[in-house]
């Protein structure tokens, strides 16, 4: 499950004290008529090839854009809604943009109570009036208070009780400074996770260590290797112990891809097999804990559907990435039919639809008549 806003520039000084409209995230146009998104008196592009959707291959770019140079879907929840059911799409997990995936924008602000209050800003944003304004499509996905383990608790208690499904995280926060995996520090995170049965969901690249061969290498390499970098994350969160100690948590990787899990699975067995004793890991395979705790996803990927006997057909769930520039959006069921046709019925459902609807607890449906009238299709 994997989409993206675009946040208009409203969100937080909407919501933010009178105090902090200097220095809480708003938009700026510059003299070239780009528009950036200004905090705590600094400039940050953040669009570019988070917005192109609509857009040939020809005309992508890492240069900053502007609102206008998107379609607007990107930043408004209705016209995306028409979009999505358009093409077929009837649930949509949308992860943040200018905050980052996960949120780690307010990690490493200046001003902690302004960041507090941009995440609570932004969680009630996203609730009110992205996710309300078409109830049925977006599944409720909120960042946290990443500097506070506490404090995230909080937030993830306060929002479960609002109906969010799941929470964004790192891939991994040692880039940060902060505490891994592998310590006892998130696991008040992970409790209210549970408590709440709410997924974390980890996109690549939240952790902004992206592995490159070269300095001067195009990041066009970083996008290749987008896999490889789930890999890691896979390796790191199945040897880590937090399954160990939370046996009931759910962590859902998002736009790794899948055709590299099987051979993930034999590899960290082999490993567990071979060194579990000096590195006093625990007396459960990681295949077996992956079959229990992880879920995995994919866009278009022949070699990953072919091997989903070897993966598990209901741990794997069928992406978008709308705006981004892996979306096959505006025509998603069309290559989905060139992917799945020759497909057992029941696997397709469980990819395209199952297995996001258990694994999210989402049942709803949009008004799909009433959004695009009576003349629908797909």
């Amino acid at each position: 499950m994997d989409d993206h806003i675009i946040e208009p520039p409203h969100v937080w000084t909407d919501r933010i004290p009178a105090k902090y409209q200097d220095e809480c995230p708003r938009v700026v146009t510059r003299d070239d008529g780009t528009e950036m998104w200004q905090y705590e008196g600094e400039q940050l592009a953040t669009m570019g090839l988070n917005a192109v959707a609509g857009k040939a291959h020809k005309d992508f770019a890492m240069d900053p854009a502007s609102y206008g140079d998107m379609i607007e879907g990107c930043f408004n929840p209705v016209t995306r809604a028409q979009d999505l059911l358009q093409d077929g799409i009837r649930g949509s997990l949308c992860f943040p943009t200018f905050p980052r995936f996960a949120g780690q924008r307010f990690l490493t602000a200046k001003d902690k109570t302004l960041a507090d209050l941009c995440v609570r800003a932004y969680n009630d944003w996203m609730l009110e009036e992205w996710c309300d304004a078409v109830p049925g499509l977006y599944i409720p996905m909120m960042i946290g208070q990443l500097w506070d383990p506490e404090l995230m608790a909080a937030e993830i208690r306060r929002n479960a009780e609002r109906g969010v499904r799941s929470v964004s995280f790192p891939e991994s926060t040692a880039p940060f400074d902060e505490p891994s995996f592998h310590t006892t520090h998130w696991d008040p995170v992970w409790q209210a996770c549970v408590d709440t049965d709410m997924v974390v969901s980890i996109h690549i690249g939240t952790s902004g260590r992206t592995l490159m061969p070269s300095d001067d290498a195009s990041f066009s390499v970083a996008v290749a290797l987008g896999p490889v970098n789930a890999q890691i994350t896979f390796m790191d969160i199945l040897l880590c112990g937090i399954f160990q100690r939370f046996p009931d948590l759910k962590v859902a990787l998002s736009e790794g891809g899948i055709g590299w899990v099987p051979f993930a699975l034999e590899r960290i067995d082999r490993t567990w097999e071979r060194h579990r004793y000096w590195a006093d890991l625990d007396d459960t395979p990681p295949s077996e804990i992956f079959r229990r705790n992880v879920w995995v996803c994919f866009i278009d990927e022949q070699a990953g559907v072919e091997a989903r006997d070897h993966i598990g057909g209901d741990k794997i769930m069928w992406e978008c990435d709308y705006p981004h520039a892996d979306t096959p959006w505006p025509n998603s069921q069309g290559e989905l039919r060139k992917l799945l046709s020759d497909l057992p019925a029941d696997d397709v459902a469980a990819m395209t639809h199952g297995n996001a609807e258990r694994l999210y607890r989402w049942r709803e449906r949009p008004d799909v008549e009433a959004i695009l009238g009576s003349d629908v299709t797909g």
